[in-house]
């Protein structure tokens, strides 16, 4: 048979033969430039994220601060500030939850307070094993934050009214519990969280890492975390449907509580004594990087990742601030510049964003 008399291919085999040719990477250069596109497309949406313009901050002032002083890019300083700001770190946390549903807790750093005292007294007035004290401190911050839960759940007092209250309520018990004295003479071993070691890296960074994970494990792929979105956005929706917001809102609050409590431990072990005043203002540097990660306070939007950037920002600009003379005053100056522009730069990149969607 010859050529001329052979029949015509299908054209369903014409087409499987350009889809497996496209599939192989051998087609026309029009898929390459489709997924040249696509690339690009990820590369700048990641660029113009509040994260990715975030990071770009973070180096530039990492940079410029290095340039002023050469004690700021040292190993030892740089774990120096993992130490200073770990406490921040993991109160941050479970704020990023609060925030994302529409609330606030304002009262975190009072119970850092309230649970160092009770850490002390415990082992010191009352003979309790340093262990247990421990244990004590820590369920002490987690049943704090479920009374802020609770209230604000199911008495329906507004958060920032209910954690102003709390905030007043818990410091005065750690003044209280503590009668203006201090608790030391811990023993050796209590000291390694806040001043240990572990492969080189200060031990309590390690601790800040897992709980980065996870946190952000359970807010990005977890149906809790979904909800707590869901929560931010639209309470009454998610309340039709069916997703149970008390319960949830209770467990966020406990868990600023709970994360408090190890904060204290760590703080107790990093600067060898227990005072009342212990975390006095934490929150408002809490709250500062929460906001500052891209976390709405309005509800319904931010991410951990954001948070983690926001924290170590502000400890790096504090540190390299004081390292270069500037004043503490100043500093709040320059924190407070680096956020709003932070969030114009943000706010201006998605507008680009959206205006280029609608033109095509």
């Amino acid at each position: 048979m010859t050529s001329d008399n052979l029949p015509d291919k299908p054209a369903s085999v014409a087409s499987g033969a350009a889809a497996t040719g496209e599939a192989t990477g051998l087609s026309t250069p029009h898929h390459n430039s489709a997924g040249t596109n696509r690339n690009s497309n990820l590369l700048r949406r990641v660029f113009l994220s509040h994260e990715g313009v975030l990071l770009i901050i973070l180096i530039a002032s990492v940079l410029t601060l290095a340039t002023q002083t050469d004690k700021f890019l040292t190993t030892d300083n740089l774990l120096n500030q993992c130490r200073l700001m770990a406490e921040v770190a993991l109160v941050a946390l479970p704020m990023t939850y609060i925030i994302i549903t529409g609330g606030i807790d304002l009262s975190v750093g009072s119970i850092l307070g309230l649970c160092a005292i009770v850490l002390g007294v415990a082992w010191k007035n009352y003979g309790l094993p340093l262990e247990l004290a421990i244990v004590l401190c820590i369920l002490t911050g987690a049943l704090a934050g479920a009374v802020n839960g609770f209230f604000i759940t199911m008495v329906g007092v507004p958060p920032l009214i209910m954690t102003l209250a709390t905030l007043a309520l818990y410091r005065g018990l750690a003044e209280g519990i503590s009668q203006s004295r201090s608790v030391r003479g811990y023993p050796e071993w209590f000291y390694q969280l806040g001043q240990g070691q572990f492969w080189g890296i200060p031990s309590q960074l390690w601790l800040v890492i897992i709980a980065l994970l996870i946190s952000g494990f359970v807010l990005s792929r977890s149906i809790f975390g979904r909800a707590l979105y869901a929560i931010g956005h639209n309470e009454t929706g998610a309340r039709y449907s069916a997703l149970p917001v008390d319960r949830y809102k209770l467990i966020i609050y406990s868990l600023s509580g709970f994360m408090a409590g190890i904060a204290a431990f760590i703080f107790v072990s990093r600067v060898s004594t227990t005072r009342s005043d212990m975390g006095t203002g934490l929150e408002l540097d809490v709250i500062a990087a929460v906001v500052l990660g891209g976390t709405s306070i309005f509800g319904g939007t931010g991410t951990i990742l954001g948070t983690a950037l926001g924290v170590v920002l502000i400890q790096l600009l504090k540190n390299g601030l004081a390292l270069t003379g500037v004043k503490g005053d100043a500093t709040i100056m320059v924190i407070g510049l680096v956020l709003i522009a932070s969030i114009l730069i943000t706010n201006y990149a998605r507008s680009r964003q959206s205006g280029q969607r609608s033109e095509h």
